[in-house]
């Protein structure tokens, strides 16, 4: 028989293992760091300009990042993301920009979400996030997922429970049964406790300010709400808050806290959902401009996308008629719409017939919905989990450059298309020019 200092015990072992893990994979110190890039990747895969061009264009403007040598890289230079990004800015080619579209208005939020487990979802977030730092946007990542796959993939380890999404809840909590309070002429007649009677714990986080939540990651254009195992408890915590707090509108702690933060600060902000359907993945859902849902290519995983779409569809349903008066005095509005839903197959083998019929029902049933590209399963796929790498963080150097390439062939297809969708959708959504002047 084992109790739970039986658990904590295989927790320590593979505590450990991990430390080892993150020695081997990153540096003696423990910390990630992002590789650098050549001229040859610069001009394949961000620039689309020749490498002589590029080449030309830095001889003559000596100012510009010159990059650096390596001993063993027969004098290539190599540039490092930020490098990259400020000859991004600087340069342009015949006449054009280099830096990515920007529709304006506020960063565009993408919820990577089913409660089907083993479906790709950290990995599609992973190396969407890193694709678009890569094309020049800035992003926020938030990880909702108390596994913290994606935390620790952005080479965190040490994460206090207070500075996850259960702390941007707690903060939330406060600010709102504060503002509840206030909407009373006397406060005596409130039926509803101030923060002040609210538990200490959750007092304490509510002190935060909105920045202090956000962790820089080895991607210079990539931040993170992280997460972390002790923050599993954030279902019950929120489940005994909502009883203390009757009109918390629970489901809007981080759309709240999302718009709090400055419009330019980040141009994408993408989550990346726990499997399940709770406070946390609702929270994401009520925040999101468009939800993305990942779907391995068999028959279960088919039958559990079915039932996420039903029980989120029905948990959001009941809220929106629910909650639509404190919805509205909280500054929501309800009912919660997407710009965009996207069935995304993840693990795809071409050469499987099951898997091809699987896509092939996936398309008759949902439509337009499905992505038309999916995510194939490869080698760099199944390296990428094990070395906490993803594809675009996996050097060349290591493979030969058309083994590479296929490697990230599938997920360049994927990213390409989630790029055309999001900024479809945030054209949409930016205010016009003649708005934006008007405004200011």
């Amino acid at each position: 028989m084992q109790d739970h200092s039986h658990l904590l015990a295989m927790n320590a072992r593979s505590l450990a293992q991990q430390a080892a893990v993150r020695r081997a994979t990153f540096s003696p110190q423990e910390i990630k760091t992002l590789r650098p890039f050549s001229i040859w990747e610069m001009s394949q895969f961000m620039f689309d300009v020749p490498a002589d061009t590029i080449r030309k264009k830095l001889a003559d403007d000596p100012s510009l990042p010159q990059g650096t040598t390596f001993e063993d890289a027969a004098r290539q230079r190599w540039y490092s993301l930020e490098e990259i990004n400020e000859i991004r800015r600087r340069v342009r080619f015949r006449g054009k920009s280099l830096l990515p579209e920007r529709p304006g208005g506020r960063a565009i939020r993408i919820a990577i979400s089913n409660f089907k487990g083993g479906v790709g979802k950290t990995v599609v977030a992973q190396h969407f996030a890193n694709a678009a730092a890569l094309d020049g946007y800035r992003v926020l990542v938030v990880d909702f997922d108390p596994q913290a796959t994606m935390t620790h993939s952005m080479g965190l380890t040490e994460v206090r429970e207070e500075n996850t999404v259960w702390g941007i809840m707690c903060r939330d909590l406060c600010r709102e049964a504060d503002r509840i309070m206030a909407s009373y002429d006397d406060p005596e007649e409130c039926p509803y406790p101030s923060s002040d009677e609210l538990p200490r714990d959750v007092v304490a986080v509510g002190a935060h300010r909105v920045q202090d939540f956000i962790q820089p990651t080895c991607w210079p254009t990539i931040d993170i709400i992280p997460s972390c195992a002790n923050a599993a408890f954030v279902e019950f915590a929120s489940a005994q808050y909502r009883s203390l707090h009757k009109a918390w509108s629970f489901f809007g702690c981080v759309a709240r806290y999302l718009d709090e933060l400055p419009d330019d600060q980040y141009d994408m902000i993408i989550f990346d959902c726990p499997p399940a359907i709770g406070y946390q993945s609702l929270n994401a859902a009520f925040a999101a401009d468009i939800l993305y849902i990942p779907s391995g290519p068999g028959y279960w995983e088919y039958d559990s996308t079915t039932s996420f779409l039903g029980q989120l569809g029905d948990a959001m349903e009941d809220i929106s008629t629910g909650f639509a008066q404190m919805a509205e005095e909280s500054g929501l509005t309800l009912p919660k719409q997407f710009m965009d839903v996207r069935v995304l197959m993840t693990r795809f083998e071409p050469s499987n017939d099951l898997h091809v019929a699987m896509l092939g029902a996936f398309r008759n049933v949902f439509g337009a919905d499905v992505c038309a590209h999916p995510i194939e399963m490869t080698r760099a796929v199944e390296q990428s989990g094990r070395f906490q790498m993803s594809v675009y963080e996996q050097d060349y150097r290591q493979m030969t450059r058309e083994t590479w390439k296929r490697a990230r062939l599938s997920f360049d297809q994927a990213y390409s298309e989630f790029r055309e969708t999001v900024l479809a959708r945030w054209r949409e959504a930016a205010p016009s020019a003649a708005t934006r002047r008007a405004a200011q």
